[in-house]
């Protein structure tokens, strides 16, 4: 079984890659510049992060609504301008400097000078942001190099479907504005650890969908993510995937 055309980024069963998530958010502080750096010294194959927009309408990368839990402010993401984020402390939990949260623009220009794949996943549903976040990276040369991934099918499928790109899905019931057939819009499909599954795994590659897996964090779970198929990986932390997939000669 294959997925629907050629592996984006080389991945397949006996060739699994390993993504940092946020980039190594059991490690550093979460879509901060450094978490992204060290996810790629420590020999992750891609990074997956989050876009949203600021008040005044900036490109940040930020997982959450609000900024509660990962910096030292207070309220929604969407109630802050750019410069007021920046002034906001991101490695709130984290030993070491403040951190910043980093614009898009700030992560596409240091993405561009490596090798790195990437899973931009939208927050922020306006066509807008998708719009600005899909040009930004077409600008740099980034998008032979990008999977965009969002909870929204209706964000997926406008990917997909207007501007030919590459889509992430999930499990169905998982997704927000579902609609019929949006598993046809997906190149890929991302698969939660708990249900994660041989037959799930080959269910999806069954509609050419290909089957990655987040988050494997420990050895068990690593062998877990081989064991059901997954041919990519997404992990807080990447160091066991990075070190057993290639002991398994899962990795080349």
């Amino acid at each position: 079984m294959e997925s629907r055309g050629a592996p984006i980024f080389g991945q397949t069963r006996s060739n699994v890659l390993v993504f940092g998530h946020r980039g190594a958010k059991a490690l550093w502080p979460e879509n901060t510049m450094p978490s992204f750096r060290q996810a790629l010294a420590l020999g992750v194959d891609g990074l997956e992060t989050d876009v949203r927009r600021t008040k005044d309408g900036e490109l940040v990368l930020l997982h959450d609504e609000r900024v509660d839990r990962t910096t030292d402010g207070h309220g929604p993401a969407g109630s802050f301008t750019f410069a007021e984020m920046r002034r906001l402390n991101a490695a709130v939990g984290h030993d070491g400097p403040a951190e910043q949260i980093p614009s898009l623009a700030e992560f596409v220009e240091w993405a561009a000078g490596t090798k790195l794949y990437l899973n931009v996943e939208f927050k922020d549903y306006s066509r807008d942001a998708v719009d600005r976040t899909v040009r930004m990276l077409s600008d740099a040369g980034l998008l032979p190099r990008c999977v965009f991934t969002c909870f929204s099918a209706e964000v997926t499928g406008y990917v997909c479907g207007a501007c030919g790109l590459p889509t992430q899905g999930f499990p169905a019931d998982m997704e927000k504005e579902p609609y019929e057939g949006m598993e046809r819009d997906w190149y890929a499909v991302g698969i939660p650890m708990d249900r994660l599954t041989r037959e799930a795994s080959d269910a999806y590659l069954e509609q050419g969908i290909d089957p990655w897996c987040w988050c494997p964090d420990t050895d068990d779970a690593v062998r877990q993510a081989a064991a059901a198929g997954a041919t990519l990986c997404t992990c807080n932390d990447p160091r066991p995937a990075l070190a057993l997939l290639r002991a398994m000669g899962l990795r080349r």
